[in-house]
Order: C-alpha cells, then structure tokens, then sequence
C-alpha cells in the first residue's frame, strides 16, 4: 500500500454508488482486490499495487457507469461488477465454470432455458423427472456465483423423509446426519470445485447443508440456495423455506411432482407452490420432460413408461 494513489474523478452519484451505505461497497472492493478505498471528494483514490488498483479501478468504473444511467447499485450489484472483473471481461454474471470433464454447458433446449431463467430470476423452480440435469445445472450456476464473489455462501437443502423426526437421534453431527440425502448435490459440487476447494469452503462455512427443517427463523443473504427434491416439502415448510430469501440473495427449487414421498401426498408444497407463484415477477419455472434425460439413454425409455402408464391410469387424461 505504499505506492502512491490513483485518483479516479467521478460524479457525485457514482461516488455515493462505490462507497455505499457505511462505506460497505468499498469494503468489499477493498477485500477483493487488496487495495484501499478512499472518497475524498469528486471521486476515489485508490491505493496499491499496479496491478491490484488497475483491477479496482475496472470493478470501480463498472459501478460509476450503472450509478450514472440513473440505475440504483446494490451490494448484489457491486458483487457482480467484482465477479466480471475477477472472470474477464468475457464472462457474463451467470457464466457457468469448468468442471473436471471441461466446459459445463446446456445439452438441450430446456437446459439452456433453464440456465437462462438462473440467470434472470431471482427465485427459479426447475421440475421434472430424474435425469434431466436439473440439480446438476442449479449446483453448476450456484458454484460459478460463489467462484466469482457474487454470493458469499452456497446453501444447500433437502427434506430427509426418511428420517423423518428421528434426525435428532441419528449419530454424527448435522452435516454426517443429512450428507446421505445429499448426494447428488456433494456428486456435482466435487465434480466443478473438486473435492480440495469442496472441503475448504464447506470448513470456511462458504458452503452449508442443511435439512429445510434447520431453515425455520433465518434470514438468507447474500447466498445462493438450493432447495432438493422439493416434492418431498409439505406446503408448510415450502413457504417457510421460500420465505427465507434476504438481500442479494437467490433461490432454485428443484424436485419431480410425481415422486412424493410424503404419507399424504396432497400436502407437497412442490407443486402448490409453482401454481401460486408462477406469474410472480422475478420468478421463473422450467419444466422438465423425458426428452431432456441426459443420463443413459435406458433412463428415458423407463421415464417414458412410467409417464404412459400413468397415463393409462388416469384413464389416458393427459398430465
């Protein structure tokens, strides 16, 4: 921090945007790029090395050029600006990272539908049979926002039917109790991060499970949140759940209606949840078919059965 500063002029209005409230815009621009943030009046100094200014000065002028068009900026926004720094120039807010077997990427139309609503919405709902990359897609957009400092925590939740009650009395801590549910999410975390950065950050407390149960009375900001076979949540906890949203905070729910675990069916929240909130701005569903299988090819000739036979048992009404 020795070197001397690089003053940057700007409007008042994009001066205000870069400090934010209590200064917490360029606390976060100063965490990010080890630099220090100074307003001293018509614009900002910054302190550092070359490089790390240099890098400052890119995430600064992104937040003065959305202050100046009149736009408000958020600690969201100022994350974004950081993230497409940190990424390049080239990499949008919802570009997805490279996995160990390369490039995560849609395969088909839904997918790359599906991707395009996580991006867009703040709150998406992704259902659909097993198979389809629903889960996997949603860990891959959630891994990329926390990668790029867009998020500061991964959470990641499941209703554990089959424990039931008894959770309580199952033996290890929280995360041994409730990781055997978890798997297909741990399976692609491992598969984008690695299981190294996967252990870190979970250590760090940057990514945490947690039965929806453990959601009740918490306020979720600035995280990315994901809910797992959502079919399994009663009407209750799926709006407890929902409800936990705070600032800068996004939201995918994914589950299969047609496979309910619960005693009584009728009370899954899934699905009477998405016909109340399908119109609500900022939320966005996707729906899955059998065609968007990407697993063995044999996954979806039995999806596609099960899909006719209940059909056939609804006397041939179509779903």
């Amino acid at each position: 921090m020795s070197r001397a500063p690089e003053f940057i002029a700007l409007s008042d209005a994009a001066v205000r945007a870069v400090a934010g409230a209590n200064s917490r815009h360029a606390a976060l621009i100063e965490d990010a790029f080890g630099v220090l943030v100074e307003t001293p009046g018509g614009g900002v100094s910054l302190s550092g090395d070359a490089k790390s200014r240099g890098l400052a000065k890119k995430a600064v002028h992104a937040i003065a050029e959305r202050a100046d068009q009149g736009l408000e900026v958020g600690e969201a926004d100022v994350r974004v600006a950081i993230g497409q720094v940190r990424t390049g120039s080239g990499a949008a807010p919802g570009a997805l990272p490279v996995g160990r077997r390369g490039q995560v990427a849609p395969k088909t139309a839904t997918q790359a539908k599906y991707l395009d609503a996580l991006a867009k919405c703040e709150m998406v709902f992704g259902l659909g049979p097993a198979g389809t990359g629903k889960t996997f897609l949603a860990v891959a957009h959630g891994a990329g926002l926390l990668l790029r400092g867009e998020v500061d925590r991964l959470i990641v939740s499941r209703p554990a039917v089959e424990a039931g009650e008894r959770l309580g009395f199952l033996p290890g801590d929280l995360t041994e109790k409730v990781d055997p549910y978890m798997a297909p999410v741990w399976e692609a975390l491992t598969d984008i991060l690695g299981a190294d950065q996967l252990r870190r950050r979970r250590e760090k407390g940057e990514i945490e499970v947690a039965p929806i149960a453990f959601l009740r009375g918490r306020t979720l900001s600035h995280a990315y949140i994901i809910v797992d076979e959502a079919q399994n949540a009663t009407r209750l906890q799926m709006k407890m759940v929902l409800t936990r949203l705070g600032e800068g905070a996004r939201m995918v729910i994914t589950g299969d209606p047609s496979q309910i675990d619960l005693v009584n069916q009728f009370d899954s929240g899934l699905a009477h949840a998405v016909g109340l909130l399908e119109d609500v701005k900022g939320i966005g569903v996707v729906r899955f078919s059998s065609e968007d299988v990407v697993r063995h090819p044999l996954v979806e000739r039995i999806v596609r059965a099960y899909d006719a036979d209940a059909a056939r048992q609804r006397g041939g009404r179509p779903s």
